[in-house]
């Protein structure tokens, strides 16, 4: 019997390094394939002990396709060894008639008695390489080279962010290359290995080590089409209005995933190096926190709604101005309207209305609803640099700094986190992770489907139904021309101009804006919500005038984009 045991312990183990080599097999010959072949092909070229590698970055599109955002791109670094020329002027006569060269600079090189290496040239192409290769120069040498690319440009630029050295760490800096370094960087030596020593040597490196687990790709939740749509709607709105920033983001409200986020003005992800003002690698749409103005009354409705405090019908007496704590709050025209329903409180976008829903709600009730949207706490989006709401405001129990927060000033909140908010209105009343990355394809040969549960109920379904359908009254009724409207389809919609403060800190500007507008559709089971902001555009004075057209530019492109089925 020990005997069988012993035969089947060592047949156990035959087995399972057969499997370990017939696995790496697969590396080498699958995965590794085109590197190898490539070597073989390029004998002119000298491979280098530690060739530059980094995972990819992935566009998805509607129909799965994956498009590239972040790659690497493959060349030659062209080098010499001064003390091996034998011809100092040949080599330059014959390099120079392949590649641009300085005659000054290469023979300032050249002419390094004892120096076994000085690098002429970087990134020459594969047909170059061949044709120096031929020339078969003593002291010349080819040694491959990869670096990073970004074939899309300025597209998604501060969501991908770059690679940069800082010190002597060349690593990811901004956006996805900095959150998901770890993932991103290849731990290890060069591409050309003794193919024995790869499979017995490195076999652990590459699966069993914390670092081999962790290398990937990432596979995005951004469509590079409503990406490039989004970026256009906002460089019209840049270009017209001489804005000092604009951004959006286009999110699935029921699972928090992000087909677009962008910023403008934007930068080529190409030329950063370029770049003189680094505030252009900056996500404002994550890090900056504004006050929001009349896109949080929905929010306030829909906690009163929720609570039970008022209906659609309630109505209240507005005077159009109230007074509390010695401030006096006005409607935006400071004109009043007499006896008006909560319905006409969105349909008009009047501040007193609000604070009507706010008082019947209650305060203490109030900052639980917001706390309950996320106001006090970052989302969690996976990207570096996620800046803090500031809400501080709604600790101090005054009166007038909760009349004004349910309005949207006195409390300010990073685009990101009202987007998420504005989503739990959508979705059916909870709360949803925004993120960027749906997939990772691990260099082991695995992959995982990153997962975003659904977080807490904030309000009830019942409530997130009535908030849309009053939102969708305001586009029906008061919003959109007839000329505007998509016939057959449903959205809900506000827009928010709120002024903003002063650089000293002391009370608002009177010419100076912040514009807001968030949108969703079809109203009641919606596939997107779109939020914009722009601000302190010149020359207009309401959102209403300078975000209606890109938000219907965009919710007429996603609808034929998608083929989203009418609901009316």
């Amino acid at each position: 019997m020990a005997s069988v045991s012993r035969i089947r312990l060592i047949s156990l183990l035959v087995l399972f390094v057969a499997a370990l080599i017939i696995t790496r097999l697969f590396y080498v010959q699958v995965i590794h394939g085109s590197e190898y072949s490539g070597n073989a092909e390029r004998q002119y070229a000298v491979p280098s002990d530690h060739i530059f590698d980094r995972g990819s970055i992935l566009f998805k599109e509607r129909g799965g396709d994956l498009i590239s955002a972040a790659t690497l791109e493959s060349g030659y670094i062209l080098v010499i060894s001064p003390e091996e020329l034998k011809d100092r002027e040949d080599a330059f006569r014959q390099l120079s008639s392949v590649i641009t060269l300085e005659r000054d600079a290469f023979m300032l090189k050249a002419n390094k008695n004892g120096d076994p290496y000085e690098e002429l040239a970087h990134r020459v192409s594969k047909d170059d390489a061949v044709k120096i290769g031929a020339m078969k120069i003593p002291g010349v040498s080819l040694y491959t080279e990869k670096w990073r690319v970004y074939p899309g440009g300025t597209l998604a630029a501060q969501v991908l962010g770059f690679l940069a050295y800082k010190g002597d760490d060349y690593s990811g800096r901004y956006g996805l290359e900095n959150y998901y370094n770890d993932t991103l960087t290849r731990v290890g030596g060069g591409l050309y290995i003794n193919f024995f020593a790869e499979v017995f040597t490195n076999l652990k490196d590459s699966i069993f080590t914390e670092a081999g687990k962790r290398e990937g790709d990432l596979i995005l939740t951004i469509d590079p089409a409503i990406q490039s749509a989004l970026e256009k709607e906002l460089a019209v709105v840049e270009e017209k209005y001489k804005s000092e920033v604009s951004g959006g983001i286009i999110i699935n409200p029921k699972d928090g995933s992000i087909y677009a986020m962008a910023k403008a003005p934007t930068f080529d992800l190409g030329k950063f190096q370029d770049v003189k003002d680094v505030n252009l690698f900056n996500n404002q749409v994550i890090e900056g926190a504004y006050e929001m103005g009349s896109i949080l009354k929905p929010l306030t409705m829909a906690a009163a709604l929720d609570a039970g405090a008022v209906t659609a019908t309630t109505t209240y007496n507005d005077k159009g101005s109230l007074t509390l704590s010695n401030y006096t709050i006005y409607n935006f025209d400071k004109k009043p309207r007499g006896i008006v329903n909560m319905q006409a409180v969105l349909n008009q976008s009047l501040n007193l209305g609000a604070v009507f829903a706010m008082q019947k709600l209650g305060k203490d009730k109030f900052r639980d609803y917001m706390l309950g949207f996320g106001l006090g706490e970052k989302t969690g989006i996976d990207l570096p640099g996620e800046g803090r709401n500031l809400i501080s405001n709604l600790n101090t129990n005054r009166d007038i700094e909760f009349a004004n927060a349910s309005f949207g000033q006195g409390i300010a909140l990073t685009p990101v986190s009202i987007t998420r908010a504005l989503s739990v209105l959508a979705n059916g009343g909870y709360l949803v992770t925004p993120h960027l990355v749906e997939k990772i394809e691990y260099k082991t040969g695995f992959s995982k489907t990153l997962e975003y549960p659904k977080g807490r109920q904030v309000i009830k379904p019942e409530a997130s139904e009535e908030i849309s359908r009053m939102l969708t009254e305001v586009v029906d009724s008061t919003l959109l021309g007839e000329k505007e409207k998509i016939t057959n389809y449903s959205i809900a919609a506000k827009t928010g101009t709120a002024q903003l403060t002063r650089e000293d800190g002391k009370g608002y500007y009177d010419d100076r804006y912040l514009h807001s507008f968030f949108g969703y559709f079809p109203s009641y089971d919606p596939e997107f919500l779109v939020f914009l902001f722009t601000r302190n555009p010149q020359g207009e004075t309401y959102a209403s005038h300078t975000l209606k057209v890109p938000f219907m530019n965009l919710a007429k492109f996603l609808i034929n984009y998608y083929e989203i089925p009418p609901d009316r």
